[in-house]
């Protein structure tokens, strides 16, 4: 997609992707990752999640990366936060307590400042790409985490055919081969949750877990 799609998507205040509470499926399979205490975490399109504060809350301190500035002041507003701000070459950064989100290009980040992230948690950034993106997200931010680095990815399954995304239908043997060798994606959960968006406008949809690891 290009960037002005979700920039407008922002301003237009066409959000439906944004919950108002924490991910469930995040707070039942994260604590598997046994990640240590002050962790790093990176959210790659971070919009402005509540799921960073519960991921702090759990002691890791979360690099955030957003292509809306838009989004991260309404994420630091609503929290109550003033945060503080510096430019680097990957943008704006914009960090309160352990909570850092750079406004700028996730694909653009490289080795030096993602080198100490321990864990990454990927909820909406993997789905809202088209296929041609996502094999380039994978090349590029995934490959720039050092080995060990472990994660949750959540995708969403549906027929394709019969809805033009974003988010779009991403299902498990894509998955199995955007993460091969050297990554391991194991299936933790697959969930019908058709019966709690009637209005999603498809046929079947389901969500699905992943634990991902890096290896050596």
């Amino acid at each position: 997609m290009h960037p002005d799609f979700w920039l407008q998507r922002w301003q237009d205040g066409q959000i439906g992707f944004h919950r108002n509470e924490v991910m469930p499926l995040l707070q039942k399979h994260w604590p598997s990752l046994q990640l240590p205490t002050g962790s790093r975490v990176l959210v790659p399109l971070c919009g402005k999640t509540l799921d960073m504060h519960w991921l702090a809350a759990q002691g890791h301190r979360v690099l955030g990366v957003e292509l809306s500035a838009l989004a991260v002041q309404q994420f630091f507003d609503e929290a109550g936060l003033n945060p503080q701000r510096r430019t680097s070459a990957y943008g704006e950064h914009y960090s309160a307590g352990p909570i850092e989100i750079i406004c700028g290009d996730a694909f653009a980040l490289d080795e030096s400042v993602l080198a100490d992230i321990a864990g990454i948690y990927d909820r909406a950034a993997l789905i809202a790409l088209p296929p041609p993106l996502r094999q380039q997200y994978r090349d590029t931010v995934y490959a720039r985490v050092p080995a060990g680095c472990r994660g949750v990815l959540i995708t969403l399954e549906y027929p394709q055919d019969e809805k033009q995304g974003p988010p779009f239908s991403v299902e498990q043997p894509e998955v199995e081969r955007l993460f091969a060798q050297p990554w391991q994606a194991d299936l933790l959960e697959r969930r019908d949750i058709l019966d709690q968006q009637p209005d999603f406008g498809t046929s079947a949809l389901s969500t699905t877990v992943y634990g991902l690891q890096l290896r050596a």
